[in-house]
């Protein structure tokens, strides 16, 4: 069915991102089990969000004033705390970068597509990652649609990063406050959110400039993949293909990069 395209759309309300309590969603982890939360920053945001966490370890001796603060923050949760030492943690880190500050938590908790539509309400704005497959990426762009009011991510479940520890690590506890749903079939999923009454727009060099792009309302962000770009099944599910003005010789964006200059450009265009 043709879609035209029309500019007489809403306004985005900006509205405080709330934590995103656990759903009768899809919850396995990438690899089964629990999942580690490391640093201080995804621990507190953890606690702070109400995730359930098993059990808190510390390195014993080394309670500085953020470390007592995430310890009393753990206590008023009910949460088992350990003091062991950093040889320990050193051991059972995912990311070796756990600042002396380990959570076993179920794992990350996804959300249901239908769930996140109905969440998102009348001028959503949500992202899609097409392939992204570094894990750092992945944080970072949940970090900021955080910070640019996103209402969401889509993520496919195969040959693409899922939300692991290092992920909430480098988002910084972000990825408490962010649903973030995993799907079989993207292009399918894309189709259910133009259903939905979203538009589509996919990141590529050679698409329209995001400036004279419409992206109030209910807006789909899609990011490629880091080497390969857009695939050619989701490109051609997507309404219109934008890209990001730029000068010199490199050609592409990091992906993390690439979404935070559109999100930043669609929170712009949304005041």
């Amino acid at each position: 069915m043709e879609r035209k395209f029309d500019n007489r759309r809403g306004y985005y309300q900006k509205k405080k991102n709330a934590p995103v309590s656990a759903r009768p969603a899809e919850t396995e982890e990438e690899n089964g089990g629990e999942l580690l939360l490391e640093g201080r920053h995804a621990v507190r945001e953890a606690l702070r969000a109400g995730r359930s966490i098993n059990r808190l370890y510390y390195a014993d001796g080394e309670l500085d004033g953020s470390a007592r603060e995430l310890l009393t923050l753990a206590r008023e949760a009910r949460v088992v705390t350990a003091a062991v030492s950093r040889a320990r943690l050193d051991d059972m880190s995912q990311t070796h970068h756990h600042q002396g500050f380990i959570a076993v938590a179920a794992p990350f908790a996804y959300t249901e597509l239908s769930d996140l539509i109905e969440s998102a309400g009348d001028s959503g704005l949500l992202v899609v990652l097409d392939g992204v497959s570094d894990v750092h990426n992945l944080g970072s762009i949940i970090r900021t649609a955080v910070c640019a009011g996103a209402d969401g991510l889509i993520i496919p479940k195969h040959r693409a990063a899922a939300v692991n520890a290092a992920v909430v690590r480098t988002s910084a506890g972000a990825a408490e406050y962010l649903p973030v749903a995993r799907v079989t079939n993207l292009s399918r999923a894309l189709e259910v959110l133009k259903e939905a009454g979203y538009w589509i727009n996919g990141a590529a060099m050679d698409g329209q400039s995001m400036y004279d792009a419409d992206l109030r309302g209910k807006t789909v962000l899609v990011i490629g993949s880091e080497g390969e770009g857009l695939s050619r099944l989701v490109r051609e599910t997507c309404d219109r293909v934008v890209s990001i003005p730029q000068t010199g010789t490199i050609d592409s964006l990091n992906a993390s990069v690439a979404a935070a200059v559109l999100l930043y450009e669609a929170y712009r265009q949304r005041r």
